[in-house]
């Protein structure tokens, strides 16, 4: 019997009794006992006794050998990556092709702190420059592949990358980038054909299989989305030590996944994501074979996990949104029961979303919340049934804190910034001395999320600061009127944010992308404004309704809200 069909089972039997239970106490009761087990110790418990075996050498957990490198050496046959279009990749072949490039990036004049840069799509390419750069003391820095040339350009020029590899997909763009940047002839490289570069193969061939010399350890450089301006790169420094002495998978740790233990890692969201390549590297260091999506579709990613037995995947609530609004008859076509840990973050979760998910998936469900700079928080679902909104406590190698605008720390249940500190190393914003000052107190750092702490340690967020409305004096959250847009079944997506008003300063205002089936018109957007006025205080309610085909958001769920807004605001001073 699958999990699937012991769930529902289980739940038929639960269906005819507790008649003066409310619906929504059934369910959350049916929740918690399909997320629990082990009742005498929660699973927020059992993932920090993990953490901390695995940290401090503890014996309960089987250690993986020191990364990559070392496990390709031991057992080179073994599948490790199966790229979108279907083709297995050995861990020995991998290998081969890292030191490979290693070699031929040296070649190309690159030394150790030097920087690379990649505009690549999901595929073997974007791994074998992360254990290249990794391996050799290089920042690897990641293209966002929808930016436009100058964009690129900005970003390539700004990392000071000696190198641009980039795919022929992309070619308009790259090219552009690579003229705008000055970058030499000689130093531009293409997966496929792209005039005036080189081909990727003339990298590597010729080039020894071998491990290269001087090995040291590197990192990959991210450029922030640039809400508030251009890109910023988040340098952390090079620690000079060997890659095998750093357990470059440990950060899994923190979310109760083992090395090995049978786990296959999805990867369902691009590549150049900071915390879709933390995510899918630290799987393949501690022994995960990946499976890569290159665009994701909803219909197929659940194909994937049933195919591959898939157990552990990074996600956005926008992914969870398109699952659940497919049929039923697709939904029962695949067995999911694989999945372990189907852990989200990137944008806030509507509450119904969440549920829904967690009644179909389980105990799977998880969140965490953090940035390209650091984290963060985890919440298991069992966390969230008991506190439904949050976003967890913080990580084993974490600090949370909320202070107000005055530097003052705040206690429980006050509303402020919210701030992280993590115990394993700072970064700096690459040449911004100035942002890099401006968002820290003291050790912490904060990316302008507002927020508040319980009694008990857990993290609610309200918004981003910059996202805050303010009306006739009062704030409004936009997460929450986005929220009770999108449980209305005609909103695929829904952005809230404020524009001007003469009166109040501001007043709120809906976009809304919608579902398939659904025609825009005047009738719909009253719907729409109905629905939500049976959720929302008056204040909060949007006072119109504008469609849009397709929401700005990258395929990492991340919402370009200032595309929506500015041009309400343009020739006008925002209040905040």
């Amino acid at each position: 019997m699958s999990e699937r069909e012991k769930n529902d089972r289980d739940m038929s039997e639960r269906v005819g009794g507790d008649r003066d239970m409310s619906e929504r106490e059934k369910n959350d009761r049916d929740m918690s006992e399909r997320v629990g087990g082990d009742r005498d110790m929660s699973e927020r418990e059992k993932n920090d006794r993990d953490m901390s075996e695995r940290v401090e050498g503890g014996q309960g957990v089987r250690p993986a050998p020191s990364g990559f490198w070392t496990q390709a050496g031991a057992d080179p046959d073994r599948t490790v990556l199966t790229a979108p279009d279907g083709e297995e990749w050995t861990a020995g072949r991998l290998h081969a092709a890292a030191n490979q490039l290693v070699h031929g990036l040296r070649a190309a004049g690159l030394r150790r702190g030097d920087a690379f840069a990649v505009v690549l799509p999901n595929g073997a390419e974007f791994f074998t420059a992360h254990l290249a750069a990794t391996q050799a003391g290089f920042y690897l820095v990641p293209v966002n592949h929808h930016l436009v040339g100058p964009e690129i350009a900005w970003i390539v020029s700004d990392s000071g990358a000696k190198v641009l590899i980039a795919h022929e997909r992309f070619a308009q763009a790259a090219t552009a980038a690579a003229d705008e940047a000055g970058l030499p002839a000689t130093h531009r490289f293409a997966v496929g054909v792209v005039e005036g570069f080189r081909p990727y193969a003339a990298l590597l061939d010729g080039q020894p299989p071998t491990p290269p010399a001087d090995r040291t350890l590197g990192w990959v450089m991210n450029y922030t989305s640039g809400t508030t301006g251009r890109p910023r790169g988040i340098r952390r420094p090079l620690p000079g030590r060997l890659p095998e002495e750093t357990h470059l998978g440990g950060f899994l740790g923190i979310f109760g996944i083992r090395p090995f233990d049978d786990n296959v890692h999805l990867v369902c969201s691009p590549l150049y994501h900071t915390a879709v390549l933390q995510f899918a590297a630290a799987a393949l260091h501690i022994g995960h074979p990946l499976v890569l999506m290159d665009k994701w579709a909803p219909e197929e990613m659940l194909r994937l996990i049933d195919a591959h037995a898939c157990t552990h995947t990074h996600m956005v609530p926008t992914q969870f949104h398109r699952l659940l609004a497919l049929p039923q008859a697709v939904k029962d076509r695949y067995d999911v029961s694989s999945l372990r840990h189907a852990i989200h973050g990137a944008a806030p979760c509507p509450d119904h979303v969440k549920r829904a998910m967690i009644d179909w998936w389980g105990r799977c469900v998880e969140e965490y919340y953090a940035a390209s700079e650091g984290g963060g928080a985890f919440a298991t679902a069992e966390d969230w049934l008991k506190k439904p909104g949050t976003v967890g406590k913080a990580w084993p190698i974490s600090e949370l804190a909320v202070f107000d605008d005055d530097g003052r720390r705040l206690p429980p249940g006050e509303l402020g910034t919210v701030y992280m500190k993590m115990s394993t190393g700072g970064f700096s914003y690459h040449k911004d001395e100035t942002k890099t000052a401006k968002n820290r107190i003291g050790d912490y750092f904060t990316v302008g999320d507002l927020g508040v702490l319980d009694e008990d340690g857990y993290l609610f967020l309200r918004d981003r600061k910059i996202d805050m409305i303010i009306s006739g004096g009062v704030n409004i959250y936009p997460a929450e009127i986005e929220a009770a847009l999108l449980s209305h079944p005609a909103v695929a997506d829904a952005a809230a944010f404020g524009v001007p008003h003469a009166d109040w300063g501001e007043e709120v205002k809906a976009v809304v992308e919608p579902a398939d089936g659904h025609i825009p018109s005047r009738t719909l957007a009253a719907e729409i404004l109905d629905h939500v006025a049976g959720q929302l205080a008056g204040y909060k309610r949007p006072r119109s309704v504008e469609f849009i085909d397709t929401m700005p958001r990258d395929p990492n769920g991340k919402l370009y809200k200032r595309r929506l807004r500015d041009p309400y605001w343009e020739g006008r001073t925002r209040p905040l």
